[in-house]
C-alpha cells in the first residue's frame, strides 16, 4: 500500500512473514509426473497405480494447491481453536507438507485451544515439549501456563517455569495468577524465608477479580484468618459465598452436566460430587481439573513427588486433582488435627475436606499423644479447632 506521494507504508512483522510464506509456497509447487502412454501395466496393482497417476495429470488442476494462503490459514485457525484433543490438530498437520508448514504458523498456534494443548504425561516427549514451546512463543497464554507449570514442578526448571507463568499472568490469565500466588504463599523453589504473603494475596485478588473460583476461596480464607492481609471475617465470608455461587453457575452452564442432582443432607453418609456446594444442601458433579494439574498428577504418580531418586521426603498436595509437589521438605502445611494430610493452599484444603477428609480425619490419636507429652512436662494441652474444614499449621 502506498501513500498519496507514492511512498510505501512499512510492512508489519505478520505481513513480512505472510509474504515470505507465500513466496516459499509458490516456489515449492511442483507438477506431478504422468506415466508414459505406451507403458504396459504388469498386474492389477500396476494397472491401478497407472490409472491413479493418469487421473492426476498436468492438465487436471490441483484445487488444494490453488487455495489462497490466507484462506488456508483462516481454516487452520478455526480448527486449532475448536480442537477437542491434540490429535485433532496433529492429524491435520501430518496430512501433507503444505498443511504441516501452514499449521505451524504463529497465527494458528496462537489460537490453539486448551484441549488441543492437553498433553498427557505418559505421552510426554521432546517433540511435545517443542510443540508447547512454539505455541508459547506465538503468544498462546494457555501454552505459557501449561508449559510453565510443567517446567516449574515436573522438570524442576524453576526460573523458566516461573517466567512462562508470569508471561501468562501479564496477559490476565487467571489460573497463572493463582499459581503464582500459591508459589508466593509457600515460597516454592526457594527457602522458607522466601515466602511473600502480601504478594500472594495481591496475586490472589487479581485472579479472584477475573472470576477464578479457587482464588476467590483462597482470598476468603486469607481474610477470615488474617493471613497476609488485615483480618475481615465478613468480607472473607462474602468471598467464600461468591466462590460457591460461581462454582454452581459454572456447573449449570457446562454441557458436560445436563442434569444437576439436588440432595438434601438428611443422611449421614458423605455423598460424592462438588465439594463446597454441599454447604447449601445440594450436590453437583465435580469440575474437571485443568490439563496442567492433570499432567502433574499423572507425572508424579509414575515418578514420585520429587521426580527423581534423590528427592525422598517430599510430599504431594493431598487434594487429588491438584498435583502440586513440595519443592523442599515440609513446605506444605498439614492438618492441625490429624497431621496425616498436607495441602499447598487453603483452597485445596477446603475442597478435600468436603470430598474425603471430613470422613477420614481422626484427631483422637493426636489428642492422646499430646496429653501424654504435656502431662510429662507439667503443662496443659493446646486447644485444637477443626471447625469449617480443619485448621492448618
Amino acid at each position: 500500500m502506498r501513500t498519496r506521494r507514492g511512498l510505501c507504508y512499512p510492512m508489519t512483522q505478520w505481513e513480512a512473514h505472510w509474504r515470505a510464506s507465500e513466496e516459499e509456497e509458490r516456489r515449492s509447487r511442483k507438477r506431478r509426473r504422468r506415466l508414459p502412454a505406451g507403458e504396459a501395466a504388469v498386474g492389477r496393482k500396476d494397472f491401478g497405480w497407472k490409472m491413479a497417476t493418469e487421473a492426476v495429470s498436468e492438465d487436471s488442476p490441483d484445487f488444494f494447491d490453488g487455495l489462497p494462503y490466507d484462506l488456508v490459514i483462516s481454516i487452520l485457525c478455526k480448527l486449532s481453536a475448536s480442537a477437542a484433543s491434540p490429535s485433532d490438530l496433529i492429524s491435520a498437520l501430518v496430512t501433507c507438507k503444505r498443511l504441516n508448514r501452514l499449521g505451524l504458523n504463529p497465527l494458528v498456534l496462537h489460537m490453539a485451544s486448551v484441549k488441543s494443548l492437553a498433553v498427557r504425561a505418559k505421552k510426554w516427549s521432546e517433540s511435545a515439549h517443542r510443540f508447547l514451546k512454539r505455541c508459547a512463543d506465538a503468544g498462546n497464554l494457555e501454552a505459557c501456563y501449561i508449559l510453565g507449570m510443567i517446567r516449574f514442578y515436573c522438570l524442576q526448571n524453576r526460573g523458566s517455569g516461573a517466567s512462562l507463568m508470569a508471561r501468562a499472568a501479564m496477559g490476565f490469565h487467571a489460573a497463572a495468577l493463582y499459581s503464582l500466588a500459591v508459589i508466593q504463599f509457600n515460597g516454592s523453589g526457594g527457602a522458607k524465608g522466601d515466602k511473600d504473603l502480601r504478594a500472594g494475596v495481591a496475586l490472589c485478588a487479581r485472579a479472584a477479580f477475573l472470576g477464578h473460583v479457587d482464588a476467590l476461596r483462597e482470598l476468603g480464607h486469607c481474610l477470615q484468618d488474617g493471613y497476609g492481609v488485615r483480618r475481615n471475617i465478613a468480607e472473607g465470608r462474602r468471598f467464600l459465598v461468591q466462590a460457591n455461587a460461581r462454582e454452581l453457575a459454572a456447573v449449570l452452564k457446562s454441557s458436560a452436566a445436563p442434569s444437576v442432582a439436588w440432595h438434601h443432607h438428611r443422611r449421614h453418609a458423605l455423598v460424592s460430587g462438588c465439594s463446597l456446594l454441599s454447604d447449601f444442601g445440594c450436590n453437583v458433579p465435580a469440575p474437571k481439573a485443568h490439563p496442567a494439574n492433570r499432567f502433574m498428577v499423572e507425572w508424579f504418580a509414575a515418578r514420585g513427588p520429587g521426580g527423581g531418586p534423590g528427592d525422598e521426603g517430599l510430599r504431594l498436595c493431598s487434594h487429588g486433582d491438584c498435583g502440586r509437589p513440595e519443592t523442599r521438605r515440609h513446605e506444605f502445611r498439614r492438618c492441625s488435627v490429624c497431621g496425616a494430610v498436607n495441602y499447598c493452599s487453603r483452597a485445596c484444603q477446603a475442597l478435600h475436606w468436603k470430598l474425603a477428609h471430613k470422613a477420614e480425619c481422626a484427631p483422637m490419636g493426636r489428642w492422646l499423644e499430646a496429653d501424654a507429652v504435656y502431662a510429662a512436662v507439667g503443662g496443659a494441652p493446646p486447644e485444637v479447632d477443626n471447625g469449617g474444614g480443619g485448621a492448618m499449621y
